[in-house]
């Protein structure tokens, strides 16, 4: 992950700001897997041990471009080729022999994990390697192109609505979206396949979806910011509705993971394991989906008893569920509840209490412990 640029200034900026997400030049010679990527059994209870290859971000292009640097473009935006790359070149490393092959992002990643999961299968089908099974892991990256909480005009990656950033983006990285995605759109609308939900209905390979309810990018690209000021009531409404819409788009995604906490990003946080819904973790979850999958190949079985795969939390206020990770006052930097939190961004437990026809004492009961 890493967000993208979209234009020549703001490209220039992201080089002068943000150099590793733009050149391997200054990328540490090692690296420490974290989360789903660690190699400690407790940390990463299933996949402790299988074979991972980590591709760092620097082609800003939400994995999509195309493009190599030209007279008119002292950029290059390569995403899409560097996955198929790397593929090519662990053919040789002993991926040939690989029965499954997890393809998994976070937040740019996520969506590159969408745009990019069945190209890799159909690469690996050309090439004769019809017996690795393809999947995708995509965290943080099912995006909305709802309205903006206040429109903005499309000046920086932060300002820009995502419908915007992203159709001005596919044409300067000369973006790539999964063909049968494309069939569904007229030409020119191609950005709609960097939306989760209207290109997850096209894609061939299984794909877990794992997404906060109340993402931090999303907000931010929505223009909802948290700086600390109380919530207004329109903001908090605007919140509320954000957890129901994307709550709505994850109800047919056969494998999901999605906790109301106001968050970004999780695969590769050694906290990831602590996170719950429903009783389950995430780990657990994927660890389910897997075993499913491997059941189905075998006799197309119904899902495993008692190992749910389809997890989305149902309460409606950020962190609403109390396993979500710890939220950090931004000015003090202490660790709040989530009573302090709801009440840190304006929530009227009075009011709330009134609409739902409880007790104060009740709901805040509630609220602490998570219903």
């Amino acid at each position: 992950g890493g967000w993208y640029c979209f234009n020549r200034e703001n490209c220039d900026t992201r080089y002068d700001t943000m150099r590793r997400l733009m050149s391997s030049r200054e990328w540490p010679a090692t690296r420490v897997g974290t989360g789903i990527l660690s190699s400690q059994p407790e940390e990463n209870p299933h996949w402790w041990n299988a074979n991972m290859v980590f591709i760092p971000y620097c082609s800003s292009d939400v994995w999509s471009g195309a493009s190599s640097k030209s007279e008119k473009n002292e950029y290059a935006f390569m995403g899409a080729l560097i996955i198929q790359e790397v593929i090519k070149e662990l053919l040789g490393k002993g991926l040939s022999t690989a029965k499954v092959l997890l393809l998994a992002g976070s937040s740019a990643g996520g969506t590159g994990v969408l745009l990019n999961v069945d190209r890799v299968a159909e690469q690996l089908e050309e090439m004769g390697y019809q017996g690795i099974q393809v999947r995708g892991l995509a965290d943080s990256g099912w995006f909305l192109d709802n309205k903006q909480y206040r429109r903005t005009d499309c000046i920086d990656t932060i300002t820009c609505a995502p419908t915007e950033a992203i159709r001005r983006g596919i044409r300067y990285w000369n973006g790539i979206v999964p063909e049968r995605c494309k069939l569904q759109f007229k030409e020119g609308e191609e950005w709609n396949c960097f939306f989760g939900y209207k290109i997850y209905p096209t894609l061939r390979c299984p794909v877990f979806v794992v997404q906060w309810l109340f993402d931090e990018a999303q907000l931010t690209v929505d223009n909802v910011h948290l700086t600390g000021q109380p919530v207004q009531e329109g903001q908090w409404l605007y919140i509320q509705n954000l957890g129901r819409e994307l709550r709505n788009t994850l109800k047919d995604v056969t494998a999901s993971f999605a906790p109301a906490c106001l968050s970004h990003e999780i695969i590769t946080r050694n906290h990831w394991t602590d996170i719950q819904v429903k009783g389950t973790s995430l780990p657990r979850a994927l660890h389910c989906w897997d075993r499913s999958l491997h059941e189905s190949n075998k006799n197309g079985k119904a899902p495993l008893k008692g190992c749910p795969i389809h997890l989305i939390d149902s309460c409606p206020w950020p962190h609403c569920n109390p396993s979500c990770p710890t939220i950090r006052n931004q000015f003090t930097g202490q660790e709040m509840n989530v009573i302090q939190f709801l009440m840190h961004m304006g929530f009227d437990v009075q009011k709330m209490a009134q609409q739902q026809g409880l007790e104060p004492s009740k709901l805040l009961g509630m609220l602490s412990s998570g219903n």
